[in-house]
């Protein structure tokens, strides 16, 4: 059972194709770690054992031409999405890959949004969005893969359009594809090996094959690595600041007009126009929040980034593009939230309409929805 993940030609981890050569390339093993069972790569090995990131991932054509031969395989195609991220983490163009293969569409990391939550109406949003993205799902879940919510309803959702066919596990990097799998090797194979988990980026970077009990695979692909995300921009010390680990306690602020809030040296928002009212932020606790004046606003930028407003500090700032402007308009009478790609969201809560400013490091993608909240 065990010789697809065990064999002298993979590693366990990742799925790369193992050499003995090239110490600065992706699938290196130094000779004498051949005689290990399972064999994984040195990069699996630092981060599973010392949590270093590695700067070896795969470019976005590679990633296409690995999805690009799903949609000519009978399957049932398993994409996850951050739900933390949820504009940020969905694979553009995704129906175009899989043909007509099934998709579920799971849901990760609820455990991160505030406990009151509705879960039926989260569901309904998360269908709408989906469809407005021109995805077609035959199910969504809702899960923590992390805290084991919601897990019994993912096998469930596999067992019932799965029909005997391969599972492939698609997902942008970070949502938790390794996690989730790891889970699915437990309830569904006798397997001893499992996939390096970890917050960096393209842990996986190559198709790893996992035989189920019942003669089909698990087929794991690459996480995408999608630049518009502020989490792939920041060094891995920040890294663990940006993504929360535990629900988010929500930041409200009661703002007049010409108000803006800093999130470290990453993100500003300025109320530029509009009625008093309260906006709602929806992002890890670890990031300091920095009221002030839209007028003093650049002024206090330029003397305290990277020293009064962090994170990053000022080394590591000057390794992020930087900040663009993103005008937006909430109209009259609508619930709208501003999400941030790789930060979190802004939710504008009273319906008057409001003008701002979204300053982000360039490159980073904002949007505006439907209050998810």
């Amino acid at each position: 059972m065990t010789e697809m993940l065990t064999d002298k030609k993979n590693c366990a981890g990742c799925g790369v194709s193992i050499q003995t050569e090239h110490a600065d390339r992706i699938g290196y093993v130094p000779e004498k770690a051949l005689e290990r069972d399972p064999i994984i790569c040195q990069r699996c090995f630092r981060i599973k054992n010392y949590n270093e990131a590695s700067s070896a991932t795969l470019n976005q054509d590679d990633f296409l031409r690995l999805l690009s031969h799903v949609g000519s395989t009978e399957s049932l195609v398993v994409n996850i999405v951050d739900i933390f991220d949820f504009e940020g983490s969905m694979i553009s163009g995704l129906s175009r890959f899989v043909g007509n293969n099934p998709i579920v569409l799971v849901v990760n990391k609820i455990d991160l949004l505030p406990k009151v939550t509705n879960m039926n109406r989260l569901v309904n949003w998360v269908r709408r969005q989906a469809k407005e993205a021109g995805l077609k799902v035959v199910e969504v879940v809702l899960c923590s893969a992390k805290k084991n919510m919601g897990f019994e309803r993912v096998l469930e959702a596999l067992d019932e359009y799965r029909d005997g066919k391969n599972i492939y596990v698609v997902g942008a990097t970070n949502v938790g594809k390794s996690t989730l799998i790891n889970r699915l090797i437990r309830d569904y194979s006798d397997l001893e090996a499992e996939l390096t988990v970890s917050q960096y980026p393209g842990t996986t970077l190559d198709l790893v094959r996992i035989p189920l009990d019942d003669g089909t695979e698990i087929i794991d692909t690459p996480g995408i690595v999608y630049k518009h995300r502020l989490t792939e921009l920041v060094d891995k010390k920040d890294l663990q600041k940006l993504m929360p680990d535990k629900p988010v306690k929500p930041l409200v602020y009661q703002l007049n007009a010409k108000q803006t809030v800093f999130f470290g040296s990453l993100v500003r928002f300025d109320f530029v126009q509009g009625e008093r009212q309260s906006f709602t932020f929806y992002l890890s606790n670890a990031i300091g929040a920095h009221r002030t004046k839209l007028e003093r606003a650049d002024e206090l930028y330029a003397e305290h980034k990277g020293t009064l407003l962090t994170p990053p500090n000022a080394a590591d700032l000057e390794e992020l593009p930087p900040l663009t402007k993103h005008a937006i308009r909430i109209p009259k009478g609508t619930q709208q939230d501003i999400s941030i790609s790789g930060l979190g969201w802004v939710k504008v809560n009273g319906e008057a309409g409001a003008d701002l400013v979204i300053h982000a490091p360039k490159g980073v993608k904002v949007a505006v929805r439907e209050s998810l909240i």
